[in-house]
């Protein structure tokens, strides 16, 4: 495990996976494995709520539950999509931008998440202990 680094408007956590590139593109991209891990150890993301459209423009949208049930809708839009190596989604509310950048190394994958232009109430450790919760979770998946 690799603790997500905040510093000032921007997280950044990185990660190096035992899988494919390909496999974690589709991770990412794909509705039912975005559901298998996309809500860490803090929440859970309904496999029917997971919405993909993957274009510039297309949107992400999913639903995380906390385990005292309360549900929150997040969505994304896709600004630049590079199969299969680089995911970049703005979050319209906040202005929150996320790109996921996916490098092959050593027999795996290099994973860079960097979230730029964090909200203040995002700029916390509670959020960095989140990405990192998403991110062990995405490669237990990966790994089953």
């Amino acid at each position: 495990m690799m603790r997500a680094e905040l510093n000032g408007d921007e997280l950044i956590a990185r990660r190096h996976l035992a899988a494919e590139p390909e496999r974690v593109w589709t991770a990412f991209t794909t509705p039912a494995s975005i559901a298998a891990f996309w809500g860490g150890a803090h929440a859970w993301v309904p496999p029917e709520s997971v919405i993909v459209d993957l274009r510039p423009g297309g949107e992400f949208v999913l639903d995380t539950r906390a385990p005292t049930g309360s549900t929150r809708r997040l969505r994304f839009v896709y600004v630049r999509i590079i199969v299969p190596r680089e995911l970049v989604f703005d979050e319209p509310v906040t202005g929150l931008r996320t790109t996921v950048t996916i490098t092959p190394a050593d027999g795996g994958t290099n994973l860079t998440v960097h979230q730029r232009r964090l909200p203040a109430e995002l700029r916390t450790t509670q959020a960095a202990d989140g990405l990192t919760s998403i991110l062990d979770a995405l490669a237990a998946h990966l790994r089953h």
